[in-house]
């Protein structure tokens, strides 16, 4: 068994991680969010209840769990308080089950502004962000010129922090995108008074974290987002602008890799993706819409409809290899029912030759065409089955593929949205 059990995504994002997180909860002590603002968006279903959640990690549905957002994120402290609000409205506790990193950078009015101007300067090149500021937040904090959560406990550095940046902001603001700037001192008193709410989660999660960890504790890290839409290991530049793969575990949670047991890739049992960018097995035509219809396939942050296509053998290698997966979630595998043949993409063709990794140029990726194989269908439905025997024997044979093909073996089936929805073929704490 395992005491330290990361789960990610391996496709671009929206593989159904709020719900493994929310199962895997129930034996684990402390619950860590590593990285990416509230462009995120985790579903659960509880007693038939569909609860959002964006920066909080979803463990806060137990009552007996410790969760803490760590300092890889960058945390807009308005949506942050918005949902604590609506959580403690729905009598989910807070105080003392949650812990925000003081290391943790604060999203500004600013970085929202910014972000809305470059992405209407782009066009048709636009990158298709979800215009949080998330972004503008993590240039500032690698720029070092950022606001973090531990200025909100000191209200001199926080307000000389403002003006400085304020001052700079508006002359990029005003000049270049013909904007209006921002008063630095209702900034100030905006973000001030959000101290008065959040002060008393504030904490040094890392050490809280590591000293978990060293007293045996089971320690569940939970990732945002997708391997795909990795700063470095994504289809740059239509990423977001964290590591959403395992190295962000230990920077954005501030843990040795030495601690960590086990890491656990979400994968839809099919394709999506929010935004622009290229995508391979896109489903084009009436059963691309049908396959959206047929899975719910909306943003839970923003609403946008996802784009659906088959599975991709040749991304989910590259996400095998770039996180050292030791096991896999396949989710939304009810969603397939009825649909036959299937289709999985085993290869890509690019200009004649086949291609069998995952390329880096985005000019290559905007133009390979999938290879597929076809594999048998079921027509039996697997929604709210709860052991692998009793799955339908090719939906069976199509998670086999899946392990076969990745050389990983597959650990949870989700078969349904429920909580209770799901087929554990190993436990892990």
């Amino acid at each position: 068994m395992s005491k330290t059990v990361v789960v990610l995504g391996t496709q671009w994002g929206d593989e159904g991680k709020g719900k493994i997180v929310d199962a895997l909860t129930e034996k684990a002590d402390i619950v860590v969010r590593f990285q990416g603002g509230n462009n995120a968006g985790h579903t659960v279903m509880v007693d038939d209840r569909e609860i959002i959640l964006h920066l909080i990690p979803s463990g806060i549905l137990h009552s007996d769990k410790l969760c803490v957002i760590g300092n890889g994120l960058v945390i807009n402290p308005k949506a942050l308080i918005e949902e604590m609000t609506e959580l403690s409205d729905r009598g989910i506790k807070l105080s003392g089950n949650l812990k925000i990193s003081k290391n943790a950078h604060l999203i500004m009015p600013y970085h929202l502004a910014i972000e809305k101007a470059k992405e209407d300067r782009k066009g048709k090149k636009k990158i298709g962000t979800t215009l949080r500021g998330i972004g503008p937040a993590y240039v500032d904090k690698m720029a070092r010129v950022g606001v973090r959560v531990v200025d909100l406990l000191y209200p001199e550095v926080l307000r000389e922090k403002i003006q400085a940046n304020v001052s700079e902001m508006n002359e990029l603001l005003t000049k270049v995108y013909g904007m209006d700037g921002f008063d630095a001192e209702e900034v100030y008193k905006e973000y001030i008074g959000y101290a008065e709410i959040l002060t008393s989660f504030v904490d040094d999660t890392d050490v809280l974290v590591n000293d978990a960890i060293d007293e045996g504790k089971r320690v569940l890290f939970e990732g945002a987002q997708g391997t795909l839409l990795d700063i470095d290991h994504g289809t740059y530049p239509y990423v977001t602008s964290s590591s959403p793969t395992a190295g962000g575990v230990c920077t954005g949670a501030g843990v040795g890799p030495t601690k960590i047991n086990t890491i656990l890739g979400v994968v839809k049992a099919y394709t999506t993706r929010v935004g622009s960018g290229p995508f391979p097995t896109e489903i084009m035509g009436p059963f691309g819409d049908e396959m959206r219809e047929r899975g719910g396939e909306y943003g839970a942050t923003t609403g946008r409809p996802r784009r659906c296509g088959w599975l991709d053998f040749v991304a989910l290698r590259h996400a095998v290899r770039v996180n050292s997966l030791t096991g896999l979630i396949i989710t939304k595998l009810d969603v397939l029912d009825g649909i036959d043949p299937l289709k999985v993409c085993v290869a890509y063709r690019y200009q004649g030759d086949l291609i069998t990794e995952f390329p880096k140029e985005l000019n290559i990726l905007e133009e390979c065409e999938p290879v597929y194989e076809e594999v048998q269908g079921w027509q039996d439905s697997t929604k709210g089955i709860k052991e692998f025997d009793k799955l339908p024997e090719n939906a069976q044979k199509y998670l086999k593929r899946i392990e076969e093909t990745l050389g990983v073996p597959v650990d949870i089936i989700s078969t349904g949205k429920k909580r209770d929805d799901i087929i554990v073929m190993k436990e892990h704490f």
